[in-house]
């Protein structure tokens, strides 16, 4: 039919040029008095698109006999603008129309524009009508009575509205706490708030912000804890109220320091909340929150949304802005997609520093872009005049290491112009531990036991080196040293979030309540995964002279296993696995990872001690090269 085309076309319509057009067509097709189209019409320009309410005042004086559907869209729309205590004339142009009556809508639009007007008068006189025509038992009505009075700081009579309540909704009661509050009535709301029969998500969320606002902290994590489901509002509640906490201002230096906090913990939903915070704030326009943003939302394994953030950055970028996009790349392995953004930035005017050379040599190394690395530490130095420190030696020690190089490697590392320190001997011997170079790990573990001989790691590095090569006597006899001299192994340790918490697991820990229903369905995962993907465990990331079986009941059990075993069984269908871990993933959990991406269907990110790994339809982002 025609009417439902027109009102089908007018949803869509998004500013008032395009609504005039379609009104131009409701002239031409004769349904210029039809109530349906002009009512709907009417409705869109008063509430639905911005700067037309003035075009909807203009339509329905034009329209003939206008209904109280009519009268209440421009009452409705009245309240909400910037005059919102006009929305008393179209009410009262009702009331005086002999064959119409005001409804429920009628007093509940006028009372709101009298609530945010903040005009007690005209509002007592409201409340006597709605008396009259005897919606005062009207539960909608009642409610916005309640809002009205609190708004104008008249919480006698707003309680007073809510207690003649026969039956109060939770609306009612969540509006009789907000009444409460806004009256500066602290332990009244609590009051209200502890007689409530059934209270939903925003009875809680009232609570809290009441809270937060009249600056009592502890009663506000007492309400936080209590909740039994949090929204991003109860998160932004929480933190906003902790950072105003003894005089804390919400400025850019704490704002970065909350969003370096979830960027080290990979607390992804914290920092879409912060985002959304930071935006209403209007910090946006500040580069160095900004800046953090990029770096959380890298950390945190979106980097599409570290992208998104830089590409809508205000203003001119500058050269920290560039590394850490840089960087977001660089640990998610996108090396061409760095390099094509340093050439940009190059072509932009902005000088390159060592920080961000740092950040592009890594990008290379991830990738396995071992020629463009080399051209650009060239480049460093000989266009622009960077010498190289420390850390960019390391960088490209592991650039060679990573693509099994590890002579070149080793020779690079005995031509630098300065002394290596422990952590480039670390970085090679690591490689050697990836690669299986027993001769070359042996002696750089050597030059190790004399720079830094009390380090647990580089005996774990060169113990796994001859476990992979079967020499158990030899791994037995690094055990035996690192037991006399009482060093201990660092813990494989995951985390993952899951509904605004972080849960951590680490292999062989007590049993507990979590750590039991991650086992459960672990068991359940390794299963499926044997069956319907023909899994067989990789023993030779088991790193111990023991039996079969009990390899293959260690390798189950590493960490982050644990932790995407835990997501499966926590997170709705369709949610990304963003899990962190504090060592490098090992090749039997890669796997893992890959065939659970495939057969549950599932996105996983994981975060090791350096890049991530976005595990999908059974492919990793890492291509196997990491």
């Amino acid at each position: 039919m025609e009417e439902e085309w027109v009102v089908s076309v007018l949803r869509k319509c998004s500013n008032l040029k395009q609504t005039k057009q379609i009104h131009g067509h409701i002239l031409k097709s004769g349904l210029r008095t039809d109530p349906f189209v002009f009512g709907k019409l009417l409705l869109h320009c008063a509430v639905s698109i911005s700067d037309a309410l003035h075009y909807s005042l203009r339509l329905f004086h034009h329209f003939p006999n206008p209904d109280t559907f009519m009268h209440n869209t421009l009452i409705r729309g009245l309240s909400l603008s910037q005059t919102p205590l006009l929305s008393l004339h179209p009410f009262i142009q009702l009331r005086r129309q002999p064959s119409l009556s005001p409804d429920s809508f009628s007093f509940a639009f006028v009372l709101k524009g009298v609530a945010n007007s903040r005009q007690l008068r005209p509002g007592i006189q409201l409340h006597s009508q709605a008396l009259h025509h005897g919606f005062d038992t009207h539960i909608f009505v009642g409610t916005t009575l309640i809002s009205m009075y609190a708004e104008c700081g008249d919480s006698v009579s707003a309680r007073r509205v809510f207690d003649k309540m026969s039956e109060p909704n939770v609306v009612a009661w969540n509006a009789a706490v907000t009444a409460s509050f806004r009256c500066g009535d602290v332990e009244g709301a609590g009051d209200v708030f502890g007689r409530m029969p059934l209270r939903n998500l925003t009875s809680w969320n009232v609570m809290l912000a009441g809270y937060a606002k009249a600056g009592e902290l502890g009663l506000a994590r007492r309400v936080f804890c209590d909740m039994p489901l949090r929204d991003e509002v109860s998160w932004s509640t929480m933190i906003i109220g902790e950072l105003l906490r003894e005089g804390i201002g919400t400025n850019e230096v704490s704002l970065t320091g909350v969003l370096s906090a979830c960027a080290q913990a990979g607390a992804f939903e914290f920092g879409k909340i912060l985002h959304g915070f930071v935006e209403k704030a209007g910090f946006l326009c500040v580069g160095s929150v900004n800046n953090a943003l990029i770096d959380t939302y890298s950390k945190c394994g979106n980097v599409a949304m570290a992208r998104l953030v830089f590409q809508n950055m205000p203003g001119a970028r500058s050269i920290v802005s560039w590394t850490a996009i840089i960087a977001g790349l660089a640990m998610h392995g996108y090396g061409e997609e760095a390099i094509q953004l340093f050439h940009e930035m190059e072509e932009s005017g902005v000088r390159p520093d060592g920080i961000t050379f740092i950040s592009l040599l890594y990008a290379c190394s991830h990738s396995g872009l071992v020629e463009e690395g080399y051209v650009f530490f060239s480049k460093m130095k000989n266009l622009y005049g960077i010498e190289p420190a420390i850390e960019h030696y390391g960088c490209m020690v592991d650039l060679y290491g990573r693509a099994a190089r590890l002579q070149k490697a080793y020779e690079f590392i005995c031509e630098m112009p300065v002394s290596p320190n422990a952590i480039i001997w670390r970085t090679l011997l690591g490689a050697c531990s990836i690669h299986g170079n027993i001769e070359l790990a042996e002696l750089v573990k050597a030059r190790l036991a004399e720079m830094d001989p009390g380090n647990s790691g580089d005996h774990v590095l060169l113990s796994n080196v001859y476990a992979v090569a079967g020499k158990w006597k030899d791994v037995a006899s690094i055990r035996r040293t690192m037991t006399e001299h009482s060093m201990k192994k660092t813990p494989g340790r995951s985390m993952i979030e899951i509904d605004k918490a972080i849960y951590c697991f680490v292999a062989g820990e007590k049993p507990n309540e979590v750590t039991k229903e991650a086992h459960e369905k672990l068991r359940e995962i390794m299963l499926r995964l044997r069956a319907e993907a023909g899994y067989a465990p990789q023993l030779r990331s088991v790193l111990h002279d023991i039996e079969e079986e009990e390899k293959e009941d260690s390798v189950s059990k590493h960490s982050e296993k644990l932790a995407a075993a835990f997501g499966i069984a926590k997170l709705p269908k369709g949610r990304i696995l963003r899990i962190v871990k504090n060592l490098r993933v090992c090749g039997d959990c890669h796997t893992v990872m890959k065939l659970i991406s495939k057969i549950y269907r599932v996105e996983i990110i994981v975060r090791d001690r350096s890049r991530f790994h976005s595990f999908k339809d059974g492919f990793c982002s890492c291509r196997d090269y990491w």
